[in-house]
């Protein structure tokens, strides 16, 4: 099967390829020896979790006391 590559880099890979590994929404793309490899990866929330933290560039230090302050009871207004 052919796969041809458009003017943004991009390429639409046949159903019957996509439909033999199943749903996925990611690969991990890498060449080897002038080929390009495709491998499925599924994402797992917690993954998805720490990627965003690593992102964030937040330490346990910063989620302690982001959790601290979201356990704090509402405090009472008067009327």
């Amino acid at each position: 099967m052919l796969a041809k590559m458009t003017a943004k880099n991009q390429l639409t890979l046949p159903k019957s390829v996509t439909s033999a590994v199943g749903p996925t929404e990611y690969f991990d793309v890498r060449a080897k020896d002038g080929q390009i490899i495709l491998t499925p990866v599924r994402i797992q929330r917690a993954d998805a979790v720490r990627a965003k933290l690593a992102e964030l560039d937040l330490n346990q230090q910063d989620i302690a006391a982001a959790i601290a302050w979201a356990r704090k009871p509402a405090r009472k207004t008067r009327k």
